[in-house]
């Protein structure tokens, strides 16, 4: 399968050591240009590649950079990409450590939402509360009694269904989240945020979840 991955940081990294390592193509961009990927490019075999080049032909892009750059990718991002591909987004809202203030977030809107709206394209949610050295440290094979279960949020079956299988094939298993309105179950500092457990735990932290957005993942405001 070919993949883009737009977003070279922990996640990003490790999911182009990881997708490469099963076999699969990968092509790689970050905000400083394909020169400074040349280290990754050498450790995976993945292709560096600009932002607007990185999701030629790809049938899975994965869009994992800071929440609050996700506007400024560019309006025609998916030109050029395969049909029917599919959009992992694995960000989260860090509004007082990173992001500022996103007032429909703030309001309500689950987070994989404001993103599909700004890069105009159904998103699938997964691996943004996965601890990043897990995805290289502790893949296992399907059957396994320690195998992690990573959930995954999104309205198109046929998207969902694909990235579930490759979370998969890179030795995850999979717990359907639900539509992408129910992606706020597995927003940060939620029941399955950063939990390492399986299938049975993940299932029963997204019911335990509260659509209350906890004080700690909300914007300072002015008095």
């Amino acid at each position: 399968m070919k993949i883009g991955i737009i977003g070279a940081g922990q996640i990003g990294g490790n999911l182009t050591r990881r997708l490469t390592a099963v076999g699969h193509t990968v092509s790689v961009a970050n905000s400083r240009g394909p020169h400074t990927l040349k280290d990754l490019a050498e450790e995976t075999g993945a292709t560096p590649a600009t932002v607007a080049d990185v999701v030629r032909d790809a049938e899975v892009v994965v869009v994992t950079i800071p929440l609050k750059a996700v506007p400024e990718l560019p309006a025609d991002l998916f030109a050029g990409a395969a049909d029917g591909f599919a959009v992992i987004d694995t960000n989260n809202y860090y509004p007082r450590q990173r992001d500022g203030l996103i007032e429909e977030i703030e309001n309500g809107l689950p987070e994989s939402r404001w993103v599909e709206r700004h890069v105009g394209h159904p998103v699938v949610k997964a691996f943004n509360g996965t601890y990043a050295e897990d995805i290289v440290a502790r893949p296992r094979p399907a059957g396994a009694p320690d195998r992690l279960a990573v959930p995954v949020a999104g309205d198109d079956e046929t998207a969902k269904r694909t990235v579930r299988e490759l979370i998969d094939a890179i030795g995850f298993d999979t717990v359907d989240a639900g539509g992408l309105d129910e992606s706020w179950r597995q927003q940060p500092d939620t029941p399955v945020y950063g939990l390492r457990e399986g299938v049975d735990a993940v299932t029963r932290a997204l019911a335990e979840a509260s659509p209350e957005r906890p004080a700690a993942f909300r914007a300072h405001r002015e008095a």
